[in-house]
Parts: structure tokens; sequence; C-alpha cells
């Protein structure tokens, strides 16, 4: 396994890192402490969680996920093999209700009793690696497009949270902290205040980046390398959109789509060709879609961490193989020509 920084913390992360969003909905108590076995004996040391998870959302699976993880530290006793990252929500805007009556932000009352609870789900003293989950204020993110400027709407500023981030770790209970579908006016505005007014800096941004959503590559890539600021690359496979089992409107019984009635970001108008021409690629040069799409991801340099999920063993056991296969130049070459004939079907 290789391991790559995380920002300037000092902590060196796996590049397959786990995710977690399936426990507790998809996969059961039992399932999830078997992968996290699994995955800790390969030297997948980072994991990442959310409090709103399992996915998809509702009241009665909220925390579910890490009361899975807090199950496992307790009955294996291995929290100290394990860099931990969860997350905070931003503004529900009028949704998850259930979160703090939907009227969470990202101010210290609303952090503090997020992280708490986390904790306590977790049945540990710390977290790793802290994250917002998204921004309170408006901008593009979840599949949106065209930024819309609505300053009236910008929430908890950006100084403030850092400073209540900040006492977190002075605490104890936080070690770093990072953001997630963040935009690049974002990332800087972080570091700018961290830097200004001596408040901790951000070591990552957990983004969505794969074959069918590049965008992070257009601004974010280069902030990220200049500024030591590492993805944490969430849907290497776009939700599963790139093994092909959605192809043609399909809806396998018991998959993300058959519970998640949410509009899916990966159902474009391109989204079809393009799968079908990476599965294409693959099948030319011999490989499994699935572990290029993720070898794809993780032999990026502006990539900490490539997060990967799995409901079956089978397909864990897949996926973190893939972090070790790495691509030809002409298979990379063969990639860059379907992006710039369906570029980004899926942001």
């Amino acid at each position: 396994m290789e391991y790559r920084p995380l920002g300037r913390t000092g902590l060196n992360v796996s590049v397959i890192g786990l995710g977690t969003m399936t426990w507790g909905r998809q996969n059961t108590e039992a399932e999830g402490h078997a992968q996290m076995d699994y995955a800790l004996d390969q030297g997948v040391n980072f994991w990442d969680t959310a409090e709103m998870y399992a996915i998809p959302p509702t009241a009665e699976t909220y925390g579910k996920t890490e009361q899975v993880i807090g199950t496992w530290f307790k009955s294996r006793g291995r929290r100290d093999k394990v860099i931990l990252a969860t997350k905070v929500i931003g503004a529900p805007n009028g949704g998850f209700t259930w979160i703090r009556e939907g009227k969470s932000r990202l101010d210290r009352a609303n952090i503090t009793a997020a992280l708490d609870a986390s904790l306590k789900r977790l049945q540990t003293d710390y977290v790793d690696l802290y994250q917002l989950h998204w921004p309170d204020r408006v901008t593009n993110r979840f599949g949106q497009r065209c930024y819309a400027h609505r300053p009236q709407y910008d929430g908890v500023p950006i100084p403030e949270t850092l400073g209540v981030l900040q006492d977190l770790i002075k605490a104890g209970k936080i070690r770093a902290i990072g953001v997630s579908n963040e935009s690049p006016w974002g990332v800087m505005t972080f570091l700018k205040h961290a830097e200004v007014q001596d408040l901790p800096r951000i070591a990552s941004i957990q983004n969505a980046y794969n074959l069918l959503n590049r965008t992070y590559e257009d601004g974010l890539s280069e902030i990220g390398l200049r500024e030591d600021v590492g993805l944490l690359a969430y849907s290497p496979l776009g939700a599963a959109t790139l093994s092909g089992k959605y192809l043609d409107g399909q809806i396998p019984p018991g998959t993300r789509r058959a519970l998640d009635h949410r509009p899916s970001r990966y159902t474009t108008p391109n989204a079809d060709a393009a799968v079908r021409a990476y599965m294409a690629i693959a099948e030319k040069h011999g490989l499994s879609v699935t572990q290029m799409a993720i070898a794809f991801v993780a032999q990026k340099p502006f990539v900490a961490s490539t997060l990967i999920g799995a409901t079956t063993m089978e397909h864990l056991v897949s996926n973190i193989a893939a972090g070790g296969i790495k691509l030809s130049d002409e298979v990379l070459k063969e990639i860059d020509a379907v992006n710039d004939r369906y570029t980004d079907p899926c942001p």
C-alpha cells in the first residue's frame, strides 16, 4: 500500500481510503466490521465517515455509520491504527430536519454539538480529520453548474468557523481539519484567513473526482499542489455508474439508486456514452473497468487518498487492489481522448 502526506499535518494516509456510508443501511454492522478488518489488514489506514451517514440520509439512519465504527473500535482495540475522518454538515437549506432541528450552521454551538455526538458514537475521544461536509454559503456543489451569487445566504463567516475549530484542536478533540464540496474561492479563503489570523490550516478537500467528473482539474488541482491541500477523492466510480450497472436506465434491486430516490448527478445525457467508451478501453487492455477508474484517480499527483466504498467483500477486495495498478501512458491517452469527446458529463 502506498501512503501520501495529508497536507502539512505530518500524517500519511493510504492511497486507498475506506468509505463507509453504506454501513447501517445497505450493510449490517457485522459486514461493516468485516470490511474494516480486511481493509486494515491490507494497509488501508484512512477511513472516512460523516455524522449524516448512512446514505441515503434519513432520520432513522442518521449516525448509524459512526455507531458501526464505534463498536468496531470497542471490540478490536485498534483505534491507534486508523486515521479517522468524519464531517459536520453545513446549512441544510430546508432539509435534514432531524439534524439539530434543521437549523445546523458552521458556528460554535452546532459544530461543538455535532463533534461531541460523533465522538460518542465513534467511541473515541478524538478524530484525526474533521471536515466541513459542505459550505454554509450558496455555491456549486453536488452536480450544480453556473454559480449563482447570493451573498445574503453566506451564513457563518469562515474566520468564525475556523476559530471554533481552533478551540476544538486545542481541546484535543481534533488533530486536523478539512473542507468538502468546496470551490477554489472557498479553499483559498480558508487558507488566507488561516495565514493572516493565525487560525488552523485546512489539510484536505474532499470533492467528487472520477472519469465522469474531472472538474477538480480546472482550478482546484493547482491550488492543492501549490498549497499542500490533498484531494480526498470521493465517488471514484461515479456512484457505481462506471461499473455499467445503470446503463440504459437500469436500476438493479438493492443498488443505491434503488434505495435513494433523489436525482442522481450521474444521470445526464452523455453519461451512458462516456461509460461505454471507458468500458471499451478497459476491455481492450484487459482491465476491469472499475479498477481502471480507481487507478486513474489514485495515479493523480494531487490526490492524497481515493475513497472507495463497497457493499460486498468481493467488490471491496477488487477496489483496494486497484490502488496497486499503474495505468500505461497508452491507456491514459485513450482516457483523455474520451474526456475530450465527452467532457465532464457528470459534474
